[in-house]
Order: C-alpha cells, then sequence, then structure tokens
C-alpha cells in the first residue's frame, strides 16, 4: 500500500482535456519568440549600437555592425514565427541563426541553447563593462522593457509549473 502512495505522488496528475491551454500557450513559437526571442534580440541589438557608437578602432565597429546585422536577422526570424503561429502555420526556420545553424547538424535545439548563453553573456558583458550606462533614454527603455518581459515571462512559466506539480 505504501508504495501505491509513493508511485502515486510521483505520477503526474492527468488534467481533463482543455485545462492545460497555459502550458500550451507558453510552447506556442508567439509566446516564444515575444518573450525571449525579441528581448534576446534587443539585448543583441543594443550592443552592437553601443560597440560602433564608442568604437575607437576599425574592428570594434566591424564587430558592432556585425552584431547589429545578426540581432536584425535574428529579429526577422522572431517576428517570422510570430506571424507564421498568428496564422496557424509551421515555421520552415528556427528562432535564430544560431539555431538555424544547427539545424544541419541535426541539432537546432542545442544550438538554440548557445544563443540563449550568448545573450546571457550579453547582458553581463552589457553590466560589468559600464556600457550599460552609456545608452540613450529610448536604449534604456528598450532594455527595461526586454529585461521585464523576459524575467517576468520566465517567473510565470515557472510558477505555474510548481503550482501544476502541487495538484
Amino acid at each position: 500500500m505504501e508504495a501505491d502512495t509513493h508511485n502515486s505522488e510521483k505520477t503526474p496528475v492527468r488534467q481533463p482535456d482543455g485545462s492545460d491551454r497555459i502550458q500550451r500557450f507558453f510552447r506556442r513559437p508567439f509566446f516564444l519568440s515575444a518573450t525571449i526571442g525579441i528581448p534576446f534580440c534587443i539585448f543583441k541589438l543594443i550592443l552592437g549600437i553601443v560597440a560602433v557608437r564608442v568604437s575607437s578602432t576599425p574592428v570594434l565597429m566591424i564587430v558592432g555592425w556585425g552584431i547589429i546585422l545578426w540581432a536584425g536577422t535574428d529579429l526577422l526570424m522572431n517576428l517570422g514565427r510570430v506571424l507564421l503561429d498568428i496564422a496557424d502555420r509551421e515555421s520552415p526556420f528556427e528562432y535564430c541563426t544560431i539555431a538555424q545553424l544547427g539545424r544541419l547538424f541535426g541539432m537546432p535545439a542545442v544550438f538554440l541553447a548557445v544563443d540563449t548563453l550568448l545573450a546571457f553573456l550579453i547582458i553581463c558583458a552589457m553590466l560589468w563593462s559600464g556600457w550599460i550606462t552609456r545608452l540613450t533614454v529610448t536604449e534604456s527603455y528598450l532594455w527595461y522593457a526586454a529585461t521585464t518581459l523576459n524575467l517576468v515571462s520566465l517567473s510565470l512559466v515557472l510558477l505555474y509549473t510548481e503550482i501544476r506539480q502541487m495538484g
């Protein structure tokens, strides 16, 4: 009897059909792009803009423009995913250029995780380099919006997941 109780605690409670709409929404490309992909693009774009603005060498200027191009391409890919999801169509491309490259190797999710790591390193670089203080008012508000959207959505997903596991 005790073994049965133990097993039932580990077995997730099945919800009636339709009650998992929230979880399905969290997995939709619309939600993922709007709360993760696009904010990450904003972080990349702002890093590139600041790198160009503060560049003291041609190399930093080229790197900055490369980051801007990378961010712009990723932004278009995420917006494409949003539009295709709204139209209820599958996307023929990934969320970002790095994941698209990963598709060639049959592991887009691994490469997407690398892109996520790079986005977090960009945030750290902006903070620790002091470049965050060089943002214009508009760039600051974009940074705040991207950060808020990303962190609040992550917290909501985690909270919902924990609540589901409780009951």
